[in-house]
């Protein structure tokens, strides 16, 4: 086994988002982080954005009614459609008697009308249109029920396996459920999957048919850091809030389901991305297929050394203060004999703090070592002999 050395390997800021492993926050790291705050809502969670990695919970499996926060979905299902390119911003929409009279929040488009997809993607992100939802929900899946079904079947498709959807708007129905998992889930699908229209979810306003209304995310006027997702309230759902925010490069997502006023969803969402931020950081370790500072030797090659390097990227989310105990170890093939393909596997990388292993990643060759001529070959087979 081969110690790396760790000062010189954590100089590197960036890294590949499609390759990156996602690692648990450790639970036995002997160091002062405070516990998390506890909430006054029925379920909760904090997650780093770019990993998954979840920092805090508390009910989070609990199937509950997601109110408003069902649009989520909506607004992803247009926006895999607008991605695809079998819809555009520009389609016009017909408004059906039934998206017009839908009673809720609105953003007040009228029966018998066309309205351009782009509008009424903002009229559910921002406004919390439930009319929009409908309108949108029947001209892409030929129904709201329809749709529904292609909800629940993106839902699974994601792996959020405790989420049915009955409507396109969240307006209570039986058996219309999710949870705080599936919500992070899905907001860390919106972000990364398509984050050219992310950035419609930090729009504080929007006006159609000259009325003008706010997101319903105060925390966007309260907190410059965050830039989304979704707030929810029914008689049945309480309040709800998923919220997202950017600091210093990291990026968390929180859920907060089942408050008790819109003041209380908003400092209950406060404690979580503030606490959060205080007391965890997201290192990066390595890019895929960085060369490493250390090579293997080869026999039989045309070169003696390989060049290595980490099949994948490392990013762990850690304790604050946690970064400077990490140790960093490379366990290599006893011999290694040429040819050697590049990407080959020869080793594996593993990456602990205070005894317990974070990440475990392949490490492969960076380069290529062809035969060596039959007189290279003959000596460093003498060589190996006499080892």
């Amino acid at each position: 086994m081969r110690l790396l050395t760790l000062p010189l390997l954590l100089t590197l800021s960036s890294w590949v988002m499609a390759a990156t492993l996602t690692v648990p926050v450790p639970t036995s790291i002997k160091r002062p982080v405070p516990s998390a705050p506890s909430l006054a809502a029925s379920s909760y969670l904090l997650i780093d954005g770019s990993t998954g990695t979840v920092i805090v919970e508390s009910n989070a499996d609990q199937p509950l009614p997601p109110a408003s926060l069902t649009k989520l979905m909506t607004a992803y299902l247009v926006e895999k459609d607008l991605k695809a390119g079998t819809v555009t911003l520009e389609d016009s929409v017909p408004i059906s008697v039934k998206a017009w009279k839908t009673g809720g929040s609105r953003m007040f488009i009228r029966e018998g009308t066309q309205v351009e997809m782009g509008d009424l993607l903002k009229g559910i992100i921002i406004q919390s249109g439930n009319d929009a939802s409908v309108a949108v929900a029947e001209f892409l899946g030929g129904s709201e029920g329809g749709f529904a079904e292609l909800m629940t079947a993106q839902a699974s498709a994601l792996g959020m396996t405790n989420t049915t959807y009955y409507n396109a708007t969240g307006l209570p129905a039986p058996g219309h459920l999710t949870t705080a998992r599936d919500l992070s889930i899905l907001a860390r699908e919106i972000i990364y999957g398509h984050p050219d229209l992310y950035s419609l979810y930090s729009q504080k306003s929007f006006t159609y048919n000259d009325i003008k209304q706010d997101n319903r995310n105060r925390l966007l006027w309260k907190d410059p850091s965050v830039d989304g997702l979704k707030t929810g309230h029914t008689e049945e759902a309480g309040y709800c809030l998923v919220a997202s925010a950017e600091r210093n490069g990291m990026r968390l997502i929180s859920v907060v389901m089942g408050t008790k006023s819109t003041q209380s969803r908003e400092q209950e969402t406060a404690k979580l991305l503030n606490y959060g931020f205080r007391f965890f950081e997201g290192v990066s370790l390595f890019q895929a297929g960085q060369t490493l500072d250390t090579s293997a030797r080869v026999w039989g090659g045309e070169r003696d050394v390989v060049s290595l390097g980490p099949k994948d990227a490392v990013y762990l989310t850690l304790p604050k203060g946690a970064r400077e105990s990490l140790s960093v170890s490379l366990d290599m093939q006893p011999e290694l004999v040429a040819p050697i393909a590049q990407g080959q596997q020869i080793g594996m990388l593993s990456v602990t703090l205070e005894g317990e292993t974070l990440a475990l990643v392949p490490v492969i060759a960076t380069e290529a070592v062809v035969d060596g001529s039959l007189f290279k070959q003959a000596m460093d087979w003498v060589l190996r002999a006499v080892q």
